[in-house]
Formats: structure tokens, sequence, C-alpha cells
């Protein structure tokens, strides 16, 4: 039987990855993304990999705007059947909690808490009416361990890891399992400062009992195993897949503070 997928934030990165995955499978796939370029250029290199009879296609837009997801949802749902989801569009942000401002706070939070709040709601009524199915979130090693400098962005990964345990728990009854992986340091464009600034790399290097970068194939094959057939017993599990850096502390990106915002916002000293 032939999975009907959709993927937000499926135009690079882990989201194409995953939609690779699935292309392979034999799924029907609708990515979601707002750069209509870069969709159409994904699309492209999905259908070289996919079976003909696969159905590939895009839907551009925000998933912090609700209508926006379900009619990505609605395309995704084909004869109202859904099977899978991934809820991987994210956005992310550096600097002091005094030195945020409320219009960034309120970004990162809608597009990561929320986005992924609709996502889990409206693939939610399709797999419930339609017999089921399984929902797996991007999630992140910021969820879990402290980031000093990045606090909006881990108080949303963290959100989203309780979200996930919550649906879950009341999704269950209607045989949809909902999970996430935390990633670590991976090789995409959205980390890509973290990568080029030597000590900040090396940090994050050192914090991992197996210290070398993750790739997005890495994180691809845990949503493809969260997803697939051999875990139809796992439900409400937030799964690290980064190289053992949950074990440890979170990497020291203070370096990038200063350089943004200085010695005295990094330091706490913020004029009242």
């Amino acid at each position: 039987m032939t999975n009907n997928v959709i993927i937000t934030g499926g135009g690079s990165g882990i989201g194409l990855a995953c939609a690779s995955l699935f292309a392979k499978q034999g799924a029907n796939i609708v990515i979601m993304g707002r750069n209509e370029d870069k969709l159409i250029g994904a699309v492209s290199e999905l259908k070289k990999i996919a079976p003909a009879t696969s159905l590939i296609q895009f839907y551009a837009g925000d998933v912090g705007i609700e209508e926006q997801l379900a009619a990505a949802v609605d395309m995704a749902a084909i004869d109202g059947k859904l099977d899978i989801a991934v809820a991987n569009a994210g956005t992310g942000g550096i600097g002091p909690i005094m030195a945020t401002d409320t219009a960034n706070w309120d970004q990162i939070m809608q597009t990561n808490l929320s986005g992924t709040f609709y996502t889990i709601k409206h693939v939610g009524i399709k797999m419930a009416a339609s017999g089921g199915g399984a929902i797996c979130a991007i999630s992140s090693i910021a969820g879990i361990k402290t980031h000093r400098f990045m606090g909006p962005y881990c108080v949303s990964k963290a959100g989203i890891d309780m979200l996930v345990r919550n649906s879950a728990d009341e999704l269950g009854q209607n045989n949809i399992r909902v999970n996430s992986v935390c990633p670590g340091l991976v090789d995409t464009e959205i980390a890509a400062g973290l990568m080029t600034t030597d000590e900040v790399h090396q940090d994050y290097l050192n914090c991992m009992p197996l210290a070398r970068t993750g790739i997005t194939a890495d994180i691809a094959s845990a949503v493809g195993f969260l997803c697939g057939p051999d875990s139809t017993w796992i439900t409400g599990v937030s799964l690290s897949v980064d190289g053992g850096h949950h074990l440890r502390r979170g990497p020291n990106v203070e370096s990038f503070s200063r350089r943004i915002f200085g010695d005295d916002a990094t330091n706490g000293k913020i004029p009242g």
C-alpha cells in the first residue's frame, strides 16, 4: 500500500533528507516550505529517485499560518488518507534572554511550536478519519540541554517534546503514533554559522562521545524508523540522535552573543 506523506520544511536539509527516504519507498509526498524556488528544485530531485507512479508535490506556505498548513495537509491527504507526517519546519536565533525582543520571541515560537501544533492538529484530524498514522516532529538537543544565549529556541523545542507526549497520549485511541527526533549538530544550512566558527564547532564535538558532526541522513533514518513498520508499539518518545551529546552539556555559543550583542548584554547588564 502506498503511503501519503507530508513534510514541512521539506525543501532542504533534514526535511529533504526525510522526503528522499520516503520517495525511495514509493510514497506520495507533499513538501511544504516558504521558499518556492527551493521547493521546485527539491521536487525535481525527488522525482529522480521516486517511482514513476509516485505523486511528488509542493505547497509554498508558512507553517506558522494555520490556514496555509491546513491547505498543505489537504493536498497531501489523497482521497482523505494521510499516513505519515514530519513536522520539521523551524527557525533559530541567538541572543541573551534580556536582550531578546518580543518580535523575535514570537517569531520563533510561532514557527517552531505553533507550527508543530498546527501540523499535529490538522494531520491528526485526517489520520483519525482514515484509520491512523504516524507523526514525527523534529525537536533538538536544545529542548533537552540548556544552550546559553539560545533561550527562545530552547523553550520552543522543549515545548515540542511536551506537545508530542500529550498528543501521543490523546491520539493513540485513534491509532495515531506521535514521536520526535532530537538532533544534535547536523550539517545543514541553518547550522552553517556553528559549523564555520572553529571554537564553537569544536566545543560541540567536545560534548559528543561520538565526536562527529551529524549528516541529514542520520536524522532521516531515525524518522523513517519512528514512522515505519518496525516501531508500531512506540509512541510518545523523544529520540536523541546527536552522537551522545545529550549525555553531557549544552554547547558554548557565547562568542556569537558577544559579537552580535556586545559584552554588556551578554553579561546581563541591560540598562533599565
